[in-house]
This record gives C-alpha cells, sequence and structure tokens, in this order.
C-alpha cells in the first residue's frame, strides 16, 4: 500500500542517453557506484566533491518507494552536513530525543539520548527514507550545475561484472540496449540483496531470525495524537502484536510497528481491513486515521567476510545487514561512507597507497560486527525464544519500573551510535595526560559549540589539526598531504562544553583530526616530529 507523498522523487534521475554508449571502445572511469539509494548517492557527493568523478548506476530511476529507514542519528546528519543537505534534513525532519519503554499497560521507564546541550544537531532526526535520499539526490545536482563530476544514470543496470588486476569491467543494459564501460574503483552500495555480491559469488554469512514484523505508516485525523517521542511496548495491553514501537514522521505521518510472530500468513495480514483490526485496538475508537503506506519485513543479522574484494569495495547493506532496533541500517551505511571516501580520495589522486583501503575493511568490519552484536542482542530481548528468556525479560520489566540498577538490561534496541576504532591501524598514541575517554584515538570528534558556530562545521571535511589552548605554527605537511590548523581558546567556550569534552584535565591539548572526524592522536602540547608521523600513518604510509 502506498500513498502518493512517498513518489516525490521516484524519478530523480531518470534515464538519458550518456556518451560511454556511443564509444567505440569502452570508456575507463576512475569510481562506478552501483547504486542509487542513500549509500550510493552519498558516496558520488563525498567523492565529487573531491574533484573525482564519480559515476552512480541503478536499475530504477531515483528514489525507492516505501519509508523504510526513518530513524536518522546524529552523526548521519553531521555528515550530510559537510555534504551540504544537513539544514534541509533538520527542516524537514521531526526531532526527538526521549524514548519510553511500555511492559503491559505500564510505563516502566523513559530515556533521553542527548541530555547535553552543545551539539547542531538532535540525537535522531525522524524522515522517511524517500526524504532523506532526494536531499542528497538534490544536493547532487546542485553540485553537477557548479561543475563538479558526479553522475546520475537511472535505468543503467549492471548485468556483468569481469574484475581485473587494475580494473573492472561492466556490462551495463539500458532501454536502448547495452554497453560496457571499464572502471578503476567500483563500490558495491546496490543494497542487502546485492546483484553485485551475487554476480562475483561472495558469501552473506550471519543469522536469520524467525519473526514477521508488520509495519503501518498511517496520519492521524483531528487533534487526537501521541508526543513527539519514541514509545516502546513489550506485550502491549491492547493485544495488537507481541511488541510494538510508535514513532512520528513528517508529514503528520506515523510509523507503528506491530511484532506478529513466525508463521503467519503475510497475504492475510497485509490486507487493509486486517492491519486496521490492529490499529483500532492500539488506538482506540476516537482516533480517525488513514493508511499510508504498509509491509511485513522479517529481518537478519549477516555480513559479508571481507568489505574490499580487490578493486570492488563493498558498502551499506551490501555488505552488512541488521536488524531494524536500534537505526544501525541506514546509519552504519553513512558511516560506511565517511570511512572510505577520504581514504579513496588519497588513493585516486596517488597521494596514498592502496593498502590504505585495507583499513577500511578492518575498520568498517569491526563496525558492522559492533552493530551485529547490539541489534542481535535486542533482538533476543524484543523476541525472546526460550521460556527462560522470556522470564528473565519480564523480570527485567517489572523491576525496571521502581529500580534504576534494571534499566541497562532492559533492551527495546540499543540505538544507533558512531563506532571508536579502538586499536585502528592508523591510530596513533594517545600523549594527553588526563583526557577525556570519549575522545581518545579513534574516537568520532563530539560537536560543541565554538564562538557563534559550532566545532564540526570547522573540522571540515580533510585532515585538521585541533589545537585549543595551544601554539601550532603554521599547516601542518607531509608526503603531499597538508592539516590545516584550528586554533581555539576556550575563552571563546561558551558554556565549557569544549574543555570538558576535549581537555578533561588537561589545560592545552593538539588533535590530528582525520577527514571523517575521528581522532588519530592527541597530546598536550605541539609536537611536530609526532604529528608529521601521525598523518603519514593516518594516511597509510607508515602502518
Amino acid at each position: 500500500m502506498l500513498d502518493d507523498r512517498y513518489k516525490l522523487a521516484f524519478e530523480a534521475y531518470p534515464y538519458e542517453r550518456n556518451s560511454d554508449q556511443d564509444a567505440d571502445t569502452p570508456v575507463r572511469h576512475p569510481v562506478v557506484i552501483m547504486g542509487g539509494g542513500p549509500v550510493g548517492v552519498a558516496t558520488a557527493l563525498d567523492l565529487g566533491r573531491q574533484g573525482i568523478r564519480a559515476i552512480v548506476l541503478d536499475d530504477h530511476e531515483g528514489v525507492g518507494m516505501g519509508s523504510r529507514a526513518i530513524c536518522f542519528a546524529k552523526r548521519s546528519l553531521e555528515i550530510a552536513d559537510r555534504y551540504g543537505c544537513g539544514d534541509p534534513m533538520l527542516d524537514k525532519g521531526v526531532v526527538w530525543n526521549v524514548g519510553k519503554v511500555f511492559y503491559e499497560d505500564r510505563k516502566v521507564f523513559e530515556f533521553n539520548l542527548l541530555p547535553e546541550d552543545g551539539h547542531k544537531f538532535p540525537a535522531f532526526l525522524n524522515m522517511q527514507q524517500p526524504y532523506f535520499e532526494q536531499f542528497m539526490i538534490e544536493r547532487a545536482r546542485e553540485l553537477q550545475a557548479e561543475g563538479m563530476p558526479i553522475e546520475l544514470r537511472g535505468k543503467n543496470r549492471v548485468d556483468g561484472v569481469v574484475v581485473k588486476d587494475d580494473h573492472v569491467v561492466l556490462t551495463v543494459m539500458t532501454p536502448e540496449g547495452p554497453y560496457t564501460i571499464e572502471v578503476d574503483w567500483l563500490i558495491g552500495a546496490d543494497g542487502a540483496n546485492s546483484p553485485l555480491r551475487g554476480m562475483m559469488g561472495l558469501e552473506f554469512e550471519g543469522r536469520v531470525f524467525e519473526d514477521n514484523f508488520l509495519i503501518a505508516d498511517i496520519k492521524m485525523k483531528g487533534d487526537k495524537s501521541f508526543p513527539t517521542e519514541r514509545w516502546f511496548w513489550f506485550e502491549p495491553p491492547f493485544k495488537s502484536g507481541s511488541s510494538t514501537l510508535l514513532h512520528k514522521q513528517p508529514d503528520d505521518v506515523w510509523r507503528i510497528d506491530f511484532q506478529l510472530g513466525w508463521e503467519i500468513d503475510r497475504k492475510e495480514e497485509l490486507k487493509e481491513e486486517n492491519i486496521r483490526v490492529r490499529l483500532d485496538a492500539m488506538l482506540g475508537p476516537e482516533i480517525e486515521y488513514e493508511m499510508v503506506w504498509s509491509s511485513i519485513y522479517t529481518f537478519q543479522c549477516k555480513r559479508m567476510d571481507r568489505f574490499r574484494e580487490g578493486r570492488v569495495i563493498f558498502a551499506g547493506d551490501a555488505a552488512h545487514q541488521v536488524s531494524p532496533f536500534g537505526a544501525r541500517g541506514a546509519n552504519s551505511g553513512m558511516q560506511d561512507v565517511d570511512n572510505l571516501g577520504w581514504k579513496l580520495g588519497l588513493v585516486v589522486q596517488g597521494k596514498s597507497p592502496e593498502s590504505l583501503l585495507d583499513s577500511y575493511d578492518s575498520e568498517r568490519v569491526f563496525g558492522a560486527e559492533e552493530n551485529i552484536m547490539n541489534s542481535t542482542r535486542s533482538t533476543d530481548f524484543i523476541t525472546p525464544k526460550s521460556e527462560i528468556s522470556k522470564i528473565f525479560r519480564n523480570a527485567v520489566l517489572n523491576l525496571s519500573e521502581k529500580h534504576a540498577f534494571a534499566r541497562p538490561l532492559v533492551n527495546s534496541g540499543r540505538l544507533s551510535v558512531p563506532c571508536v576504532y579502538d586499536g585502528g591501524v592508523l591510530n596513533s598514541s594517545d600523549d594527553l595526560h588526563g583526557g577525556p575517554d570519549r575522545t581518545r584515538p579513534g574516537a568520532p570528534c563530539p560537536d560543541a559549540p565554538v564562538g557563534s558556530g559550532f566545532l564540526m562545521a570547522k573540522l571540515g571535511d580533510d585532515f585538521v589539526v585541533l589545537a585549543i589552548n595551544a601554539d601550532v605554527p603554521g599547516m601542518l605537511e607531509e608526503a603531499g598531504i597538508t592539516a590545516r590548523v584550528v586554533s581555539i581558546s576556550t575563552e571563546d567556550d561558551s558554556n565549557g562544553a569544549l574543555a570538558d569534552r576535549y581537555l578533561g584535565d588537561a589545560k592545552s591539548a593538539v588533535y590530528l583530526i582525520r577527514p571523517d572526524q575521528h581522532v588519530a592522536t592527541r597530546m598536550g602540547a605541539y609536537d611536530g616530529m609526532k604529528l608529521r608521523s601521525a598523518l603519514r600513518r593516518a594516511t597509510g604510509q607508515e602502518v
């Protein structure tokens, strides 16, 4: 079932004939991306802004139908903001930080995902995936108009892949017939059922969970509604499912997920009259609503063994898949792009060796494992598969109403946070004595107010030496790569957030920040030799 609001940009990049189709011999391109979803378009934005030609091939012509992912984490919004589309997302989306957990007819506790001030973006923003994709596609079109080398090719389906030692040969099918191109680097961002992965005969291993969930997007009528919060019920009193999740989206649309169990008749459950029985039991007779979209999903936690296979690199759901509890799907895909974009950019430009891309594999496999672990634990708590597990879960829920010690055990979905690359091969030493744990090497930089703006905007998306109450003599240059200097005094720290998040017990600090805004190294004062060594290590030239 689909409302017209989800067709808003379905033909965002309709088929057009391109010059490669008329070439006498296959044209060679630096980067081609299979898949025009959020991960594919974000990758094109990242590379195109570096001046690297990036072509997106998709068998459709734009935004996919259905709300699908709706919950975008602060880190994804910060990444999108660097690409130039964070503000329209913030304007469109529904901001929330508070979640409530219910057991049967009782609220057992609530939580705040962003209890501290001093961030440009909220902990989470609810927005239907078509909007998220649309804003990035519109930004890609703007950059195209400015002359940046981004190209979105709709109705260009990759039917054949031949991997060579130093390039990949693609056979592409269009409404006007096939053509062939060559590519130095191929990015597989073509979703959980990845045709690319299938054509290469690569495994996708993990666990399938024997349960089904019904998604119902509805628009409520009149003044009756719910607060803009995440509400999750275990064993809800309205008996519409074993668990139920409620979220608000833009356009006064609400997403409701009902847990149905394993042995169901999908065709029957998707009939509107049967969906309405569940909704009516939950909402009561006083709330009128219209159906917008519905679907049934079964989820799995799987990943590829490696995310890089020579000249082919996988990202997003093509590389890994998790259950939707915790909003880890699209958000982890955006973190893949954030990690891959600058590394591939350095390799394509000849500034770093190809081996730098091995760190994409190791860091993002580490991130995928963390996501799969958290997602699996959430799913096992929400859908216990043994009587003992259910007794334990229900005991935890009962205790949580009055006893704080039990609340951390309640798991209605550990919500997405960016991965810390502890032990990562690109990290250098931690020489900031008394420094905060949250900004140790490998960690993503937290935002903080600085003057009239925010720190994340000052860091941008290149290498940065962040000097806080410290003197740094000019730009840092090493092996053809430059790190610009951002100097800040705690006198500009309007509410103490910068000192709390970056200094801790130290009086001054010097950080080397990667282009994906993860910490490479930190120290108490400027040390040029150590910084240059850290820069060589972070760019794959000294490991």
